[in-house]
């Protein structure tokens, strides 16, 4: 076992037999409905979250853990002699980064590090794996947190909303936004840029043709990708993701495609049937 533990939250969408699998720590966030509070993943699943939503017809607010939830996760850890590198949610979405850094400062220095994703879902995800494999390797987390730093600017996270609901209940988009593309069939494409979701454009038609349109950004960019690990990360949409996997696959000759569930927290915000591709460019 390394003397390093990698931690993230409950944003980065890792397989859960990864998670168990490479020994990664899970912080989740928190969704809360009315009085009733959840943990991301932990009280609550993905599903559940979208059956509440329909029998209550709003969307739950989203919280990031407590620096004593952090202390927590942590120290049994730094008791038991490992030093913590912790990748969090981008510090643009979420005070999840800021609690982290927080937890961090109750601990001897050089403890615990944490680095900003300045990215969701397996963008962050790509960005833990790459930790692991450094650990692994047995870098310090100096060394760790540095090829972190390089990567970051390299991750690509692109996905398709099926439906700009989420994001009117959510109060991301006006009631008007949300009848005109209802009406015109609209589907925005959102990217990660410096950490802040950004609408990059929007694909009027059937869905297939806003994900034949994702496929072909991420084909046409096939020579600049890392082809160590390419992330297909969805919200109930497992028969689109599996049939990108599929061309994926055969068109880029990465080293692994993986499929990838939205927990809850990244699917309050866009919404089922959702479904995004994420991948390292090369440095």
């Amino acid at each position: 076992m390394s003397n390093i533990k990698i931690f993230a939250d409950s944003t980065c969408d890792l397989p859960r037999e990864w998670v168990q699998k490479y020994d990664i720590g899970i912080i989740p966030l928190y969704v809360t409905f009315g009085d009733e509070t959840y943990k991301d993943g932990v009280d609550i699943t993905t599903p559940e979250l979208y059956a509440k939503v329909d029998k209550i017809g709003s969307l739950p607010k989203t919280a990031a853990p407590s620096p004593a939830d952090f202390i927590q996760a942590f120290a049994p850890h730094i008791e038991a002699g490992r030093d913590i590198v912790y990748i969090s949610l981008s510090s643009e979405l979420s005070s999840t980064y800021q609690n982290a850094v927080i937890a961090a400062g109750e601990f001897p220095e050089g403890r615990v590090t944490v680095i900003d994703s300045l990215n969701l879902s397996t963008g962050i995800g790509l960005q833990v794996m790459k930790a692991v494999r450094a650990a692994e390797e047995g870098k310090t987390p100096q060394e760790i947190a540095k090829r972190i730093e390089s990567i970051k600017p390299l991750v690509e996270t692109e996905f398709v909303i099926d439906s700009l609901d989420y994001l009117y209940k959510g109060g991301r988009c006006s009631g008007m936004q949300n009848l005109v593309s209802s009406l015109l069939k609209i589907r925005p494409v959102i990217k990660v840029i410096d950490g802040k979701m950004t609408p990059a454009y929007k694909v009027r038609g059937k869905r297939e043709k806003a994900l034949e349109q994702m496929l072909n950004n991420a084909l046409d960019k096939r020579g600049q990708m890392d082809n160590d690990l390419i992330f297909v990360t969805h919200s109930l949409a497992e028969e689109d993701a599996n049939e990108l996997k599929k061309i994926l696959e055969e068109k880029t000759g990465a080293r692994e495609i993986a499929i990838s569930d939205a927990g809850c927290v990244i699917s309050s915000h866009c919404g089922a049937k959702t479904i995004g591709i994420l991948y390292v460019k090369k440095a």
